[in-house]
């Protein structure tokens, strides 16, 4: 057996495994079998889709959509992909709604940071409400439930949790907590109990009284008391008369330094106590600052897919040109996103920018000729972005025209060095060097200019 033929038998091999385990309901064990089998195949389109089902059946939406797209631009035709991107994009108030619950989710993560609570489970359930697959927010809202000792509650929904994922790590982890905490607290309610079995209890009124139940050794003990207390009293008076009256004096002058020095001791313990809570304050602060980072980044990369999923639709329908297709790319943080995000950026991107470059340079160009050189700028900026060594330099030598027009020197010499250090042997050198050499300044680079190089259009 060759080497391809065995990778695809174990690409194969993980998406059977992933198929059994989504059967099962175990998202994250078919999560990882799943990108396993992608690893050794990335075309892989039956375990791409399944992979994209399994992201949707625990809410990621998002994730869900991107292996779709990626499927679907790995196969164009009959693929059902096309069906699950067209449900999802048909049912707009349902994405909308989606989307607004991924927000409101992230906005709990800040809550809870900065010790709200009780902000967070209004709102948290608010999202599983509009998003009931949303696996994240039924395990951050039991979270909370455990912290302030809701444990029946927070029981029934890492239920309902598990039913969306049997071996969700979280979920199992949170559970035993739960049960860690029960057991701990049926000893203290058998105690109780037990107590409780040893007492009578009977009302008086509108009050509750309890007292131990009788046996015949309190009886007889009882009966004793009195004389006991006769006896008690006589010995008593006998011994406060003769030895305690003298020792009076000094026993409440050994208390006073007694307590003195357990006052002493305990404005010790509270400096101690204030002291840590500084520190712990200044700590709850730096963890509430990195709260609103994640915040804000979470909020980025979810801005980023959903500009990215427009633009997809919009190449897709062919309603946009590709120069405005191309602006809204340059506006996505593509670092924000996961490698499935890059990778659907880097093939939508790849067959955008060339005619985005053509057409924005032209733009450029036109500009040119009618002295608007800002927009010359402009346009020409974002060629660079796109391909920096676009038509063998030529937006490099247009820029640098643009300033020099604009009468910005130092750009402009800038712009004019840059190009006769990449692109000496090219069509604009000879010009280039002409006008870096007017502007007073520069120097060619080494090898041949214009003569003998290549065009650059």
């Amino acid at each position: 057996m060759d080497y391809a033929k065995k990778i695809m038998y174990q690409s194969n091999y993980w998406y059977n495994d992933g198929l059994k385990k989504a059967q099962e309901r175990d998202m994250n064990g078919a999560i990882i079998a799943l990108r396993q089998s992608l690893q050794y195949n990335r075309e892989n389109i039956a375990a791409r889709n399944l992979l994209g089902l399994v992201y949707y059946g625990i809410g990621e939406v998002a994730e869900a959509l991107v292996e779709w797209i990626i499927s679907k631009n790995l196969k164009p035709r009959d693929n059902i992909a096309d069906s699950y991107i067209r449900n999802v994009q048909d049912s707009a108030n349902e994405l909308e709604s989606i989307n607004q619950a991924i927000k409101k989710y992230n906005q709990c993560l800040g809550y809870c940071k900065q010790n709200g609570e009780d902000l967070a489970t209004i709102q948290l359930k608010q999202v599983i409400a509009a998003h009931p697959t949303f696996l994240k927010a039924y395990q951050l809202l039991a979270l909370i439930y455990i912290q302030t000792n809701q444990n029946t509650k927070a029981r029934q929904l890492l239920l309902t949790a598990r039913k969306l994922d049997v071996s969700n790590t979280t979920t199992l982890n949170y559970l035993r907590e739960i049960t860690r905490q029960r057991g701990r607290h049926g000893k203290d309610v058998d105690r109780k109990k037990k107590k409780k079995d040893e007492a009578v209890e009977y009302s008086l009124g509108n009050e509750t009284i309890i007292q131990p139940k009788r046996s015949p050794v309190r009886e007889l003990a009882g009966r004793l008391a009195v004389l006991n207390i006769f006896i008690g009293a006589v010995i008593g008076a006998a011994i406060i008369w003769f030895l305690v009256a003298p020792a009076v004096n000094q026993s409440r002058s050994e208390k006073l330094n007694d307590q003195m020095r357990a006052y002493s001791e305990q404005i010790g313990t509270l400096d101690a106590q204030i002291s840590a809570q500084s520190k712990t304050l200044e700590q709850y602060r730096a963890a509430g600052e990195e709260a609103q980072t994640a915040v804000d980044k979470a909020n980025a990369t979810t801005a980023s897919y959903e500009k990215l999923l427009s633009v997809y639709d919009q190449y897709r329908a062919e309603s946009v040109n590709s120069s405005e297709l191309a602006d809204a790319l340059l506006e996505i943080n593509k670092d924000s996103m996961s490698d499935n995000g890059k990778n659907l950026y880097d093939s939508i991107s790849g067959d955008i920018f060339p005619a985005a470059c053509k057409r924005k340079t032209a733009n450029a160009e036109n500009s040119l000729d009618s002295g608007a050189y800002d927009d010359a700028i402009a346009e020409l900026t974002k060629v660079l972005t796109m391909d920096s060594g676009y038509n063998d330099g030529k937006a490099i030598y247009l820029i640098a025209q643009a300033y020099q027009g604009k009468q910005d020197t130092e750009n402009a010499k800038k712009y004019y060095q840059m190009y006769l250090d990449s692109y000496s042997e090219y069509r604009y050198a000879d010009d280039a060097q002409e006008q870096l050499n007017a502007l007073g300044g520069g120097t060619a680079a080494d090898g041949n200019t214009g003569e003998n190089g290549t065009t650059g259009e």
